[in-house]
């Protein structure tokens, strides 16, 4: 590939990837998130559809070898997020994570409620630090008042409204709220991607480039292969599990990112995680063993990686008996569940390591 053609691609790339993070999908409401999946897939693969969980899945058929493993491959729209637990007298909203999270990942600022009739601004707020005692939500998180972590007790949502504006505009308890659309464009620095909730839409990305590629090749993998796009994964892989169950196939294949972290010998660099365990379930050795080899063959610099604290949707499936085998790839993150930061190869390496896996699935 010219320099030229790398950088057309890394364009591409990075606006589809602007656009989905400043897209709105909250667990059980990633719509406007499967809307743009479903735009960029359509002529990629050969069927398409939206299955009763709230997952697209696109159907690549495969030549029918003899023996060959059916493949499902998963991302996740849902991003972490918050929903409303009780409007308050004055306006304000009380609420709580949708993720593993606590408002230390997402920070104080503008926060946008999803309501049913109506998308307001709010802002996620502690108090001032300018409080005695009397302000006991502020005082514990002092140094010399309790030094305890910002969590969601400590947290509301400021709205300007009156509870009867909130319900004109259709916020109630379950409501959706998610960190505001201007504070979520990627910022490109050095060799490097910043920004929030590239959990996981750096990989959903991977996984479109992946059936782009696929489909340029002009070459079919030797069995049917399932690409998915998930619904609700922050809380349980409830999408993954569905389709793991309802699709056929032999090996669920989850991408995600991985945490760059010391302990695991992993760093913020372009190299795909290969994933021997987690805290769900441990990988197919076979599978995890190919991988790796695979992107060493092609110069990837893989790494392996055994995570400790982690799930996926691979190892939620699995876990739960609805897939036999199970992998999983990861892209090199820093922070995650917070700002994350990725290397700004790291989405096409994957999709390069992927693509090579689905047309070669087996040693």
């Amino acid at each position: 590939m010219t320099d030229q053609h790398a950088d057309r691609n890394d364009d591409r790339t990075f606006a589809l990837l602007r656009e989905l993070l400043t897209t709105y999908g909250p667990v059980g409401r990633e719509d406007a998130v499967r809307d743009v999946c479903a735009r960029e897939l359509r002529d990629l693969v050969d069927e398409s559809w939206t299955d009763p969980a709230g997952n697209l899945v696109g159907l690549v058929r495969g030549k029918g070898e003899p023996g060959a493993p059916g493949v499902r491959v998963m991302a996740h729209m849902d991003e972490l997020s918050m929903i409303v637990k009780r409007v308050e007298d004055g306006g304000t909203l009380r609420v709580g994570e949708l993720g593993v999270m606590n408002p230390g990942n997402f920070g104080l600022g503008p926060v946008a409620v999803l309501g049913d009739a109506e998308e307001l601004t709010a802002v996620l707020a502690l108090g001032s630090e300018h409080t005695s005692k009397e302000t006991q939500q502020v005082w514990q998180t002092k140094p010399d008042g309790g030094d305890r972590a910002i969590d969601w007790n400590h947290v509301s949502i400021f709205t300007g409204r009156t509870p009867e504006e909130l319900a004109a505009a259709g916020v109630h308890p379950g409501t959706r709220v998610c960190v505001h659309r201007s504070r979520r464009e990627p910022v490109r620095f050095g060799q490097h991607v910043g920004g929030y909730f590239l959990d996981d839409r750096a990989a959903v990305v991977a996984l479109l480039e992946a059936a782009r590629r696929l489909r340029e090749r002009g070459e079919r993998p030797p069995a049917d292969v399932h690409l998915v796009f998930t619904a609700s994964e922050e809380i349980g892989g409830v999408g993954a599990s569905y389709a793991s169950r309802t699709l056929p196939g032999e090996v669920t294949l989850a991408l995600e990112v991985g945490p760059a972290e010391p302990e695991y010998g992993t760093v913020v660099d372009s190299g795909p995680i290969v994933v021997y365990a987690d805290a769900g379930a441990v990988y197919d050795t076979g599978i995890a063993d190919h991988l790796l080899r695979l992107g060493q063959r092609l110069d990837l610099a893989p790494v392996p990686a055994a995570f400790t604290a982690f799930e996926s949707d691979a190892s939620q499936s699995k876990l739960k008996g609805q897939s036999p085998q199970a992998a999983l790839l990861c892209l090199p993150t820093l922070s995650t569940h917070g700002y994350e930061v990725v290397h700004r190869d790291a989405v096409g390496d994957l999709a390069e390591l992927l693509t090579e896996y689905l047309v070669h699935p087996r040693p």
